[in-house]
């Protein structure tokens, strides 16, 4: 995620928008509607966001189905899930704050549920026994929410003036389908999007088909690497496509609002080279499609990676820094992403410091002077936060992102050139279409560099105040 200096601002939107818009809180479940034995729980535990995701099942496939109409912001949507029960389900949840739910099946038996939060509260006609591959089928429609983070920024569904800017990081997803919403069940993702003829849909992944009947326009989207639920995106809207591919043959697939096709160009350009460059520096490019999502919903602030086509709510003021900035997440983040959100620089930071090392690489500032600046540069508050454990209101603040940078370019000062970059080769490597922690991350730097590195991250990650030796 990038344009984070404007997570925390105050949003202005319209009132009608301002209407949608949900502040998740955690679910009034109680634990006691639970037997261990035969309930999935309500959360994974994750420190951050306790009643995200769910226990006693695996999702494999997401089939989102769904026809949008800007001028009402209505969907009419119906999603399948395919997955497999971890143990014996009499119950289990899905993660959902979408709108009304017509119908309800397991394994094409209509189903029980409830809703209280976030929870979607299923109880099968039969109970699926430990192993069982078994399909949710859930019908829905009305208009989809808007969320509220900690932080006071928004995502989800975001309505614009042509169609729907769609994010999910954190907590977003739930918005506009039912899910396993953390990022350690990922899976693969079938979108089918109808809109109006002369609207696009653009959603991660290859383009399969694109069929116009009756005015309105189905576009069929397939993302086969596994994706985390916050990485997915169908944004709705008036673009100008444009599809090439990289030297080395990626497909390349990029959206632009046509009244941000001249201030973007220039980012534009650099996603070839860009991708070449980081295949050269980090390994293999993990997906099978590249490209980016342009739009215009400037009350969002901010972009991000959605997997395979990072999306933008406009053209930043250092548009090809935040391109570089994106495009390096799908290697750190969406392939290898992170065990719990308290790890959140080992996404944040590693993409900040592969924009400082594309800026070297283009001739721009060094990343020694990147370092130096953002070591100078930092106000007293800016070393209160811990980075390997901000808290959920800090978790996409500036410290994250620049001090999480600094932490691996003092890494690479530590253990030499040669060292580092076989350090970030072999994380991607190791930890690819998966999810890894802090601790994960300081393993392999001991294991790669031969160095007992305790203290340097115990000072960079742990120790608040600004480092004066490591």
């Amino acid at each position: 995620m990038a344009f984070r200096r404007f997570r925390a601002a105050t949003i202005a939107v319209t009132a009608a928008v301002a209407m949608s818009f949900m502040l998740v809180t955690p679910s009034a479940v109680a634990e006691t509607r639970r037997s261990a034995s035969e309930a999935g729980a309500p959360g994974v535990g994750d420190p951050y966001f306790r009643y995200q995701g769910n226990g006693g099942f695996d999702v494999r496939h997401y089939d989102i189905a769904f026809s949008y109409d800007p001028a009402t912001r209505r969907m009419n949507a119906t999603t399948t899930v395919t997955a497999v029960a971890t143990q014996k389900l009499d119950r289990f949840d899905l993660d959902f704050r979408g709108p009304d739910i017509s119908m309800l099946t397991v394994n094409g038996t209509t189903a029980g549920f409830q809703r209280d939060g976030q929870e979607l509260i299923i109880t099968p006609g039969s109970s699926l026994p430990s192993g069982r591959v078994f399909t949710v089928v859930v019908k829905y429609a009305g208009v989809p929410p808007v969320i509220t983070d900690p932080d006071g920024s928004i995502e989800g569904w975001v309505p614009t003036d042509d169609g729907a800017f769609v994010v999910g990081e954190p907590q977003g997803a739930p918005a506009w389908f039912p899910g396993n919403d953390h990022p350690t069940n990922k899976a693969t993702f079938t979108f089918h999007a109808t809109v109006p003829e002369g609207t696009t849909a653009v959603g991660n992944g290859r383009l399969l088909s694109q069929t116009t009947a009756s005015g309105w326009t189905t576009f069929v989207w397939d993302s086969t690497e596994p994706m985390a639920t916050y990485l997915a995106t169908v944004t709705i809207g008036k673009f100008e496509i444009t599809e090439s591919t990289t030297p080395s043959g990626i497909p390349i697939y990029t959206a632009v609002d046509p009244r941000l096709v001249k201030r973007s160009a220039a980012a534009v350009a650099q996603i070839p080279d860009i991708i070449d460059y980081y295949r050269q520096t980090f390994g293999p490019y993990p997906f099978s499609s590249t490209g980016a999502i342009i739009d215009y919903a400037p009350n969002v602030g901010y972009a991000l990676e959605t997997q395979t086509r990072p999306v933008f709510c406009d053209v930043p003021s250092n548009a090809v820094g935040t391109m570089a900035h994106e495009l390096a997440h799908q290697w750190f983040g969406d392939s290898v992403s992170v065990r719990h959100w308290s790890d959140i620089w080992l996404n944040e930071g590693f993409a900040t410091y592969s924009e400082w090392l594309w800026s070297e690489h283009t001739g721009g500032m060094t990343a020694q002077k990147l370092f130096e600046q953002a070591y100078a540069g930092g106000k007293q508050s800016f070393w209160k936060i811990t980075i390997a454990d901000p808290g959920v209101v800090d978790m996409f603040s500036d410290p994250v992102y620049d001090r999480g940078a600094m932490t691996l370019h003092a890494l690479r000062g530590k253990v030499g050139d040669a060292a580092f970059f076989q350090i970030l080769r072999q994380w991607v490597q190791a930890y690819r279409y998966g999810n890894a922690t802090t601790t994960d991350f300081i393993k392999l730097s001991e294991k790669e560099s031969g160095m007992d590195l305790t203290s340097f991250f115990g000072v960079w990650l742990y120790q608040k105040g600004k480092p004066t030796t490591w």
